[in-house]
């Protein structure tokens, strides 16, 4: 949200994910009292003729059995599938080898930690408070976590992967980023899912072209709208882990639409754990 903000114009509906239901309805794919999810922004109701909002469709909500419907905004929504894909698919990891995750414990870092063990990696989260730290490493299983505001990354990093860093997915760019880089094995692979370090300002960073070059290393941003065809792929493998116990969550829930800015505003502070919801 806070990335594509200065694109919107003033008066313009604000951009985000909604679980909603239908409460009258003439379209045959989408009947009353059925739940569904898209890109219907900060806003109570909402008419749509099923037509796409931003290129993504209405998508009716899975069958989720006793799990809370607001996983389709987290693990079974864009965050999960952006975990799913982007960490599988860009970074191709195998079993033993060394995943670094930045923004560890939001609703992408903490989703992309777990499937890395699951995959047979040692996982190191970058988080920003040892509560989060802790949270990683006691119920998620990472292997161990950095705090990037007490502790010295380079060092930590040195520490926890004497033998290198294989894949490392990128939440947050800037500085962070750059040293995670310079301690990547040759041909590591980067996704890059976001940049939290500069939504707000511009940052000064260490040019990643010194670590890239020699190390043949391969990084690759993405937008998870390019796996849209595959998109149930993903919701029934996360699906099967949660219910195998393989992977957790956690949500950070906001009661009352008129509490919308006060979440968005906590979330970007880093306040809250896995996915941030408002129930409106």
């Amino acid at each position: 949200m806070r990335a594509y903000a200065p694109s919107l114009k003033l008066g313009e509906v604000f951009i985000g994910v909604q679980v909603a239901k239908i409460i009258e309805s003439k379209h045959p794919k989408f009947p009353v009292g059925q739940l569904v999810t898209c890109h219907f922004g900060w806003r109570t109701h909402t008419i749509s003729d099923g037509s796409p909002i931003r290129g993504v469709p209405p998508m009716l909500v899975p069958d989720l059995g006793d799990l809370p419907s607001s996983l389709a905004l987290g693990i079974f929504g864009r965050p999960g599938n952006s975990a799913y894909f982007g960490f599988l698919e860009l970074c191709n990891p195998k079993v033993g080898e060394t995943v670094v995750v930045s923004g560890a414990a939001g609703a992408v870092g903490s989703h992309v930690g777990q499937i890395g063990k699951i995959k047979g990696c040692k996982v190191i989260g970058i988080a920003g408070s040892d509560e989060k730290g802790n949270w990683l490493k006691k119920d998620l299983k990472f292997d161990d976590f950095i705090n990037y505001k007490t502790e010295d990354l380079d060092k930590r990093l040195t520490e926890l992967c004497p033998e290198g860093v294989d894949c490392y997915f990128d939440n947050v760019g800037g500085e962070t980023s750059s040293i995670v880089l310079s301690h990547m094995n040759l041909f590591g692979r980067i996704s890059v899912c976001g940049s939290i370090s500069g939504y707000n300002e511009l940052v000064k960073a260490t040019p990643v072209q010194r670590y890239v070059v020699p190390k043949q290393l391969r990084m690759e941003g993405f937008v998870i709208n390019r796996w849209m065809d595959r998109w149930p792929e993903a919701i029934q493998q996360n699906l099967k882990w949660v219910n195998e116990g393989k992977l957790k969550y956690r949500e950070t829930v906001t009661e009352g639409f008129e509490n919308m800015f006060t979440a968005f505003v906590e979330m970007l502070k880093g306040s809250n754990f896995g996915k941030a919801i408002v129930k409106a």
